[in-house]
């Protein structure tokens, strides 16, 4: 047994009881996109999380342990993502990181924002022309150090 196992049971748990990620995250006390991140294998959770999460999975101890256990992140399939929606992020990322980081630096200086310290909301919001993904990411700004 590994991580991705109990990822794959998660998933196929989920589906099998007809779950949503919000009342999953609800039951958690986390939003959705942290807690989305959590059963998909980014996130490492709490005894108390693990044991929420094996309540609502039927998950064994040793699964609940493995949720427990820091993740390797940002681990995708390919080096670049094959997955439409996913890939979409990437191009962004390469259409636009530079834009963006200009703009950080000019605001803030030379520094990153941070992926841990982060937080992420995804909201539908409504168009005449189709609906509209709305994602919100906010990050503490870390300054490069002078030594």
């Amino acid at each position: 047994m590994n991580r991705n196992d109990v990822t794959e049971k998660i998933i196929s748990t989920k589906v099998a009881k007809g779950l949503q990620w919000s009342a999953i995250a609800s039951k958690l006390g986390r939003s959705k996109e942290w807690t989305t991140a959590l059963c998909l294998g980014q996130m490492s959770a709490s005894v108390e999380q693990a044991r929420c999460l094996g309540e609502i999975f039927g998950l064994t101890d040793e699964e609940q342990k493995w949720l427990q256990i820091v993740p390797h992140k940002g681990t995708l399939q390919t080096p670049v993502p094959t997955d439409p929606l996913i890939y979409r992020w990437y191009e962004i990322v390469n259409v636009y990181g530079s834009t963006i980081k200009e703009l950080i630096h000019e605001e803030f200086g030379d520094g990153i924002m941070s992926a841990i310290d982060l937080s992420m909301a995804i909201t539908r919001e409504a168009d005449p022309k189709g609906d509209r993904v709305k994602v919100v990411l906010s990050g503490k700004f870390l300054p490069y150090k002078q030594y």
